[in-house]
């Protein structure tokens, strides 16, 4: 968890990576444990709670942010193209996000990424990064 709030400046709520499982240059693989605490369960749904996609896709882009992120940087989600939801994710599971460099060219990166529970696809996208200074 320290690599990842040493690197990314998102903070709770909103810190969709617990931890990298596997890093190498061009690809990350990373997780999130999904809690019944966290807020959107608040209403999204009651009595049968369902992390929101876009939240999920957000936790996508944070992994590729922490892949690629020049230090002192602050990652920015610039496009997702191809974004495909495929099944729920509830309390009590764990997203694993792989994500795997595409291209990088004029300070952007290109990914495709895919979230996964119990290796089964919950979601998956093309994700356009770049980054800033002094964010």
């Amino acid at each position: 968890m320290n690599d990842v709030m040493n690197t990314l400046p998102h903070r709770y709520p909103f810190l969709m990576v617990d931890g990298i499982l596997s890093k190498g240059k061009n690809t990350i693989t990373a997780f999130k444990n999904v809690s019944y605490n966290e807020p959107q369960f608040q209403g999204h749904f009651p009595g049968n709670p369902i992390m929101p996609g876009v939240l999920i896709l957000e936790g996508m882009a944070q992994a590729a942010g922490l892949m690629a992120l020049e230090p002192g940087k602050t990652p920015l989600f610039i496009g997702a193209d191809k974004v495909r939801f495929k099944s729920p994710v509830k309390p009590g599971d764990r997203i694993v996000y792989e994500v795997e460099l595409v291209e990088r060219r004029l300070g952007m990166i290109k990914v495709t990424a895919v979230a996964k529970v119990n290796d089964k696809i919950c979601a998956k996208a093309n994700l356009l990064l770049g980054a800033k200074e002094g964010i």
